[in-house]
């Protein structure tokens, strides 16, 4: 009967050892290769890269006359100028959207993302 205790008991052991080792175990837990960040949700993300991208005007800081002023003369001498909407023609983004896409391809070659939308 001595015998019958100690298997009982290994059994016991073993499954004690297997609950434990599964408790663990969760498909919301997945392991990720080394090296490999899960996605962060971010309600406010800043991709400005401290003062490069204008966000307010969607497109480089150093080439926004709307925020620096002393670049208009520049772009009305250059005769690029929308007197429309008060900014440069190639950044009237009123007139032709596709305007747009030159600035965005830049600053996603930047950032490897999508530049923030324009808030002006």
């Amino acid at each position: 009967m001595n015998w019958m205790m100690n298997g009982r008991g290994l059994m016991f052991g073993l499954l004690v050892t297997a609950a434990i080792g599964l408790a663990g175990c969760n498909s919301d837990d997945v392991a990720t290769e080394p090296g490999v960040a899960e996605p962060v949700a971010a309600t406010n993300v800043d991709h400005s890269h401290g003062g490069w991208w204008c966000v307010e005007h969607g497109v480089p800081e150093e080439e926004c006359p709307r925020c620096d002023k002393t670049l208009v003369s520049e772009f009305k001498e250059a005769g690029d100028w929308c007197d429309e909407h008060e900014r440069p023609e190639s950044q009237c983004f009123i007139c032709s959207p596709k305007r747009a896409e030159k600035f965005v391809a830049r600053y996603e070659a930047k950032t490897g993302h999508q530049p923030p939308e324009p808030t002006e």
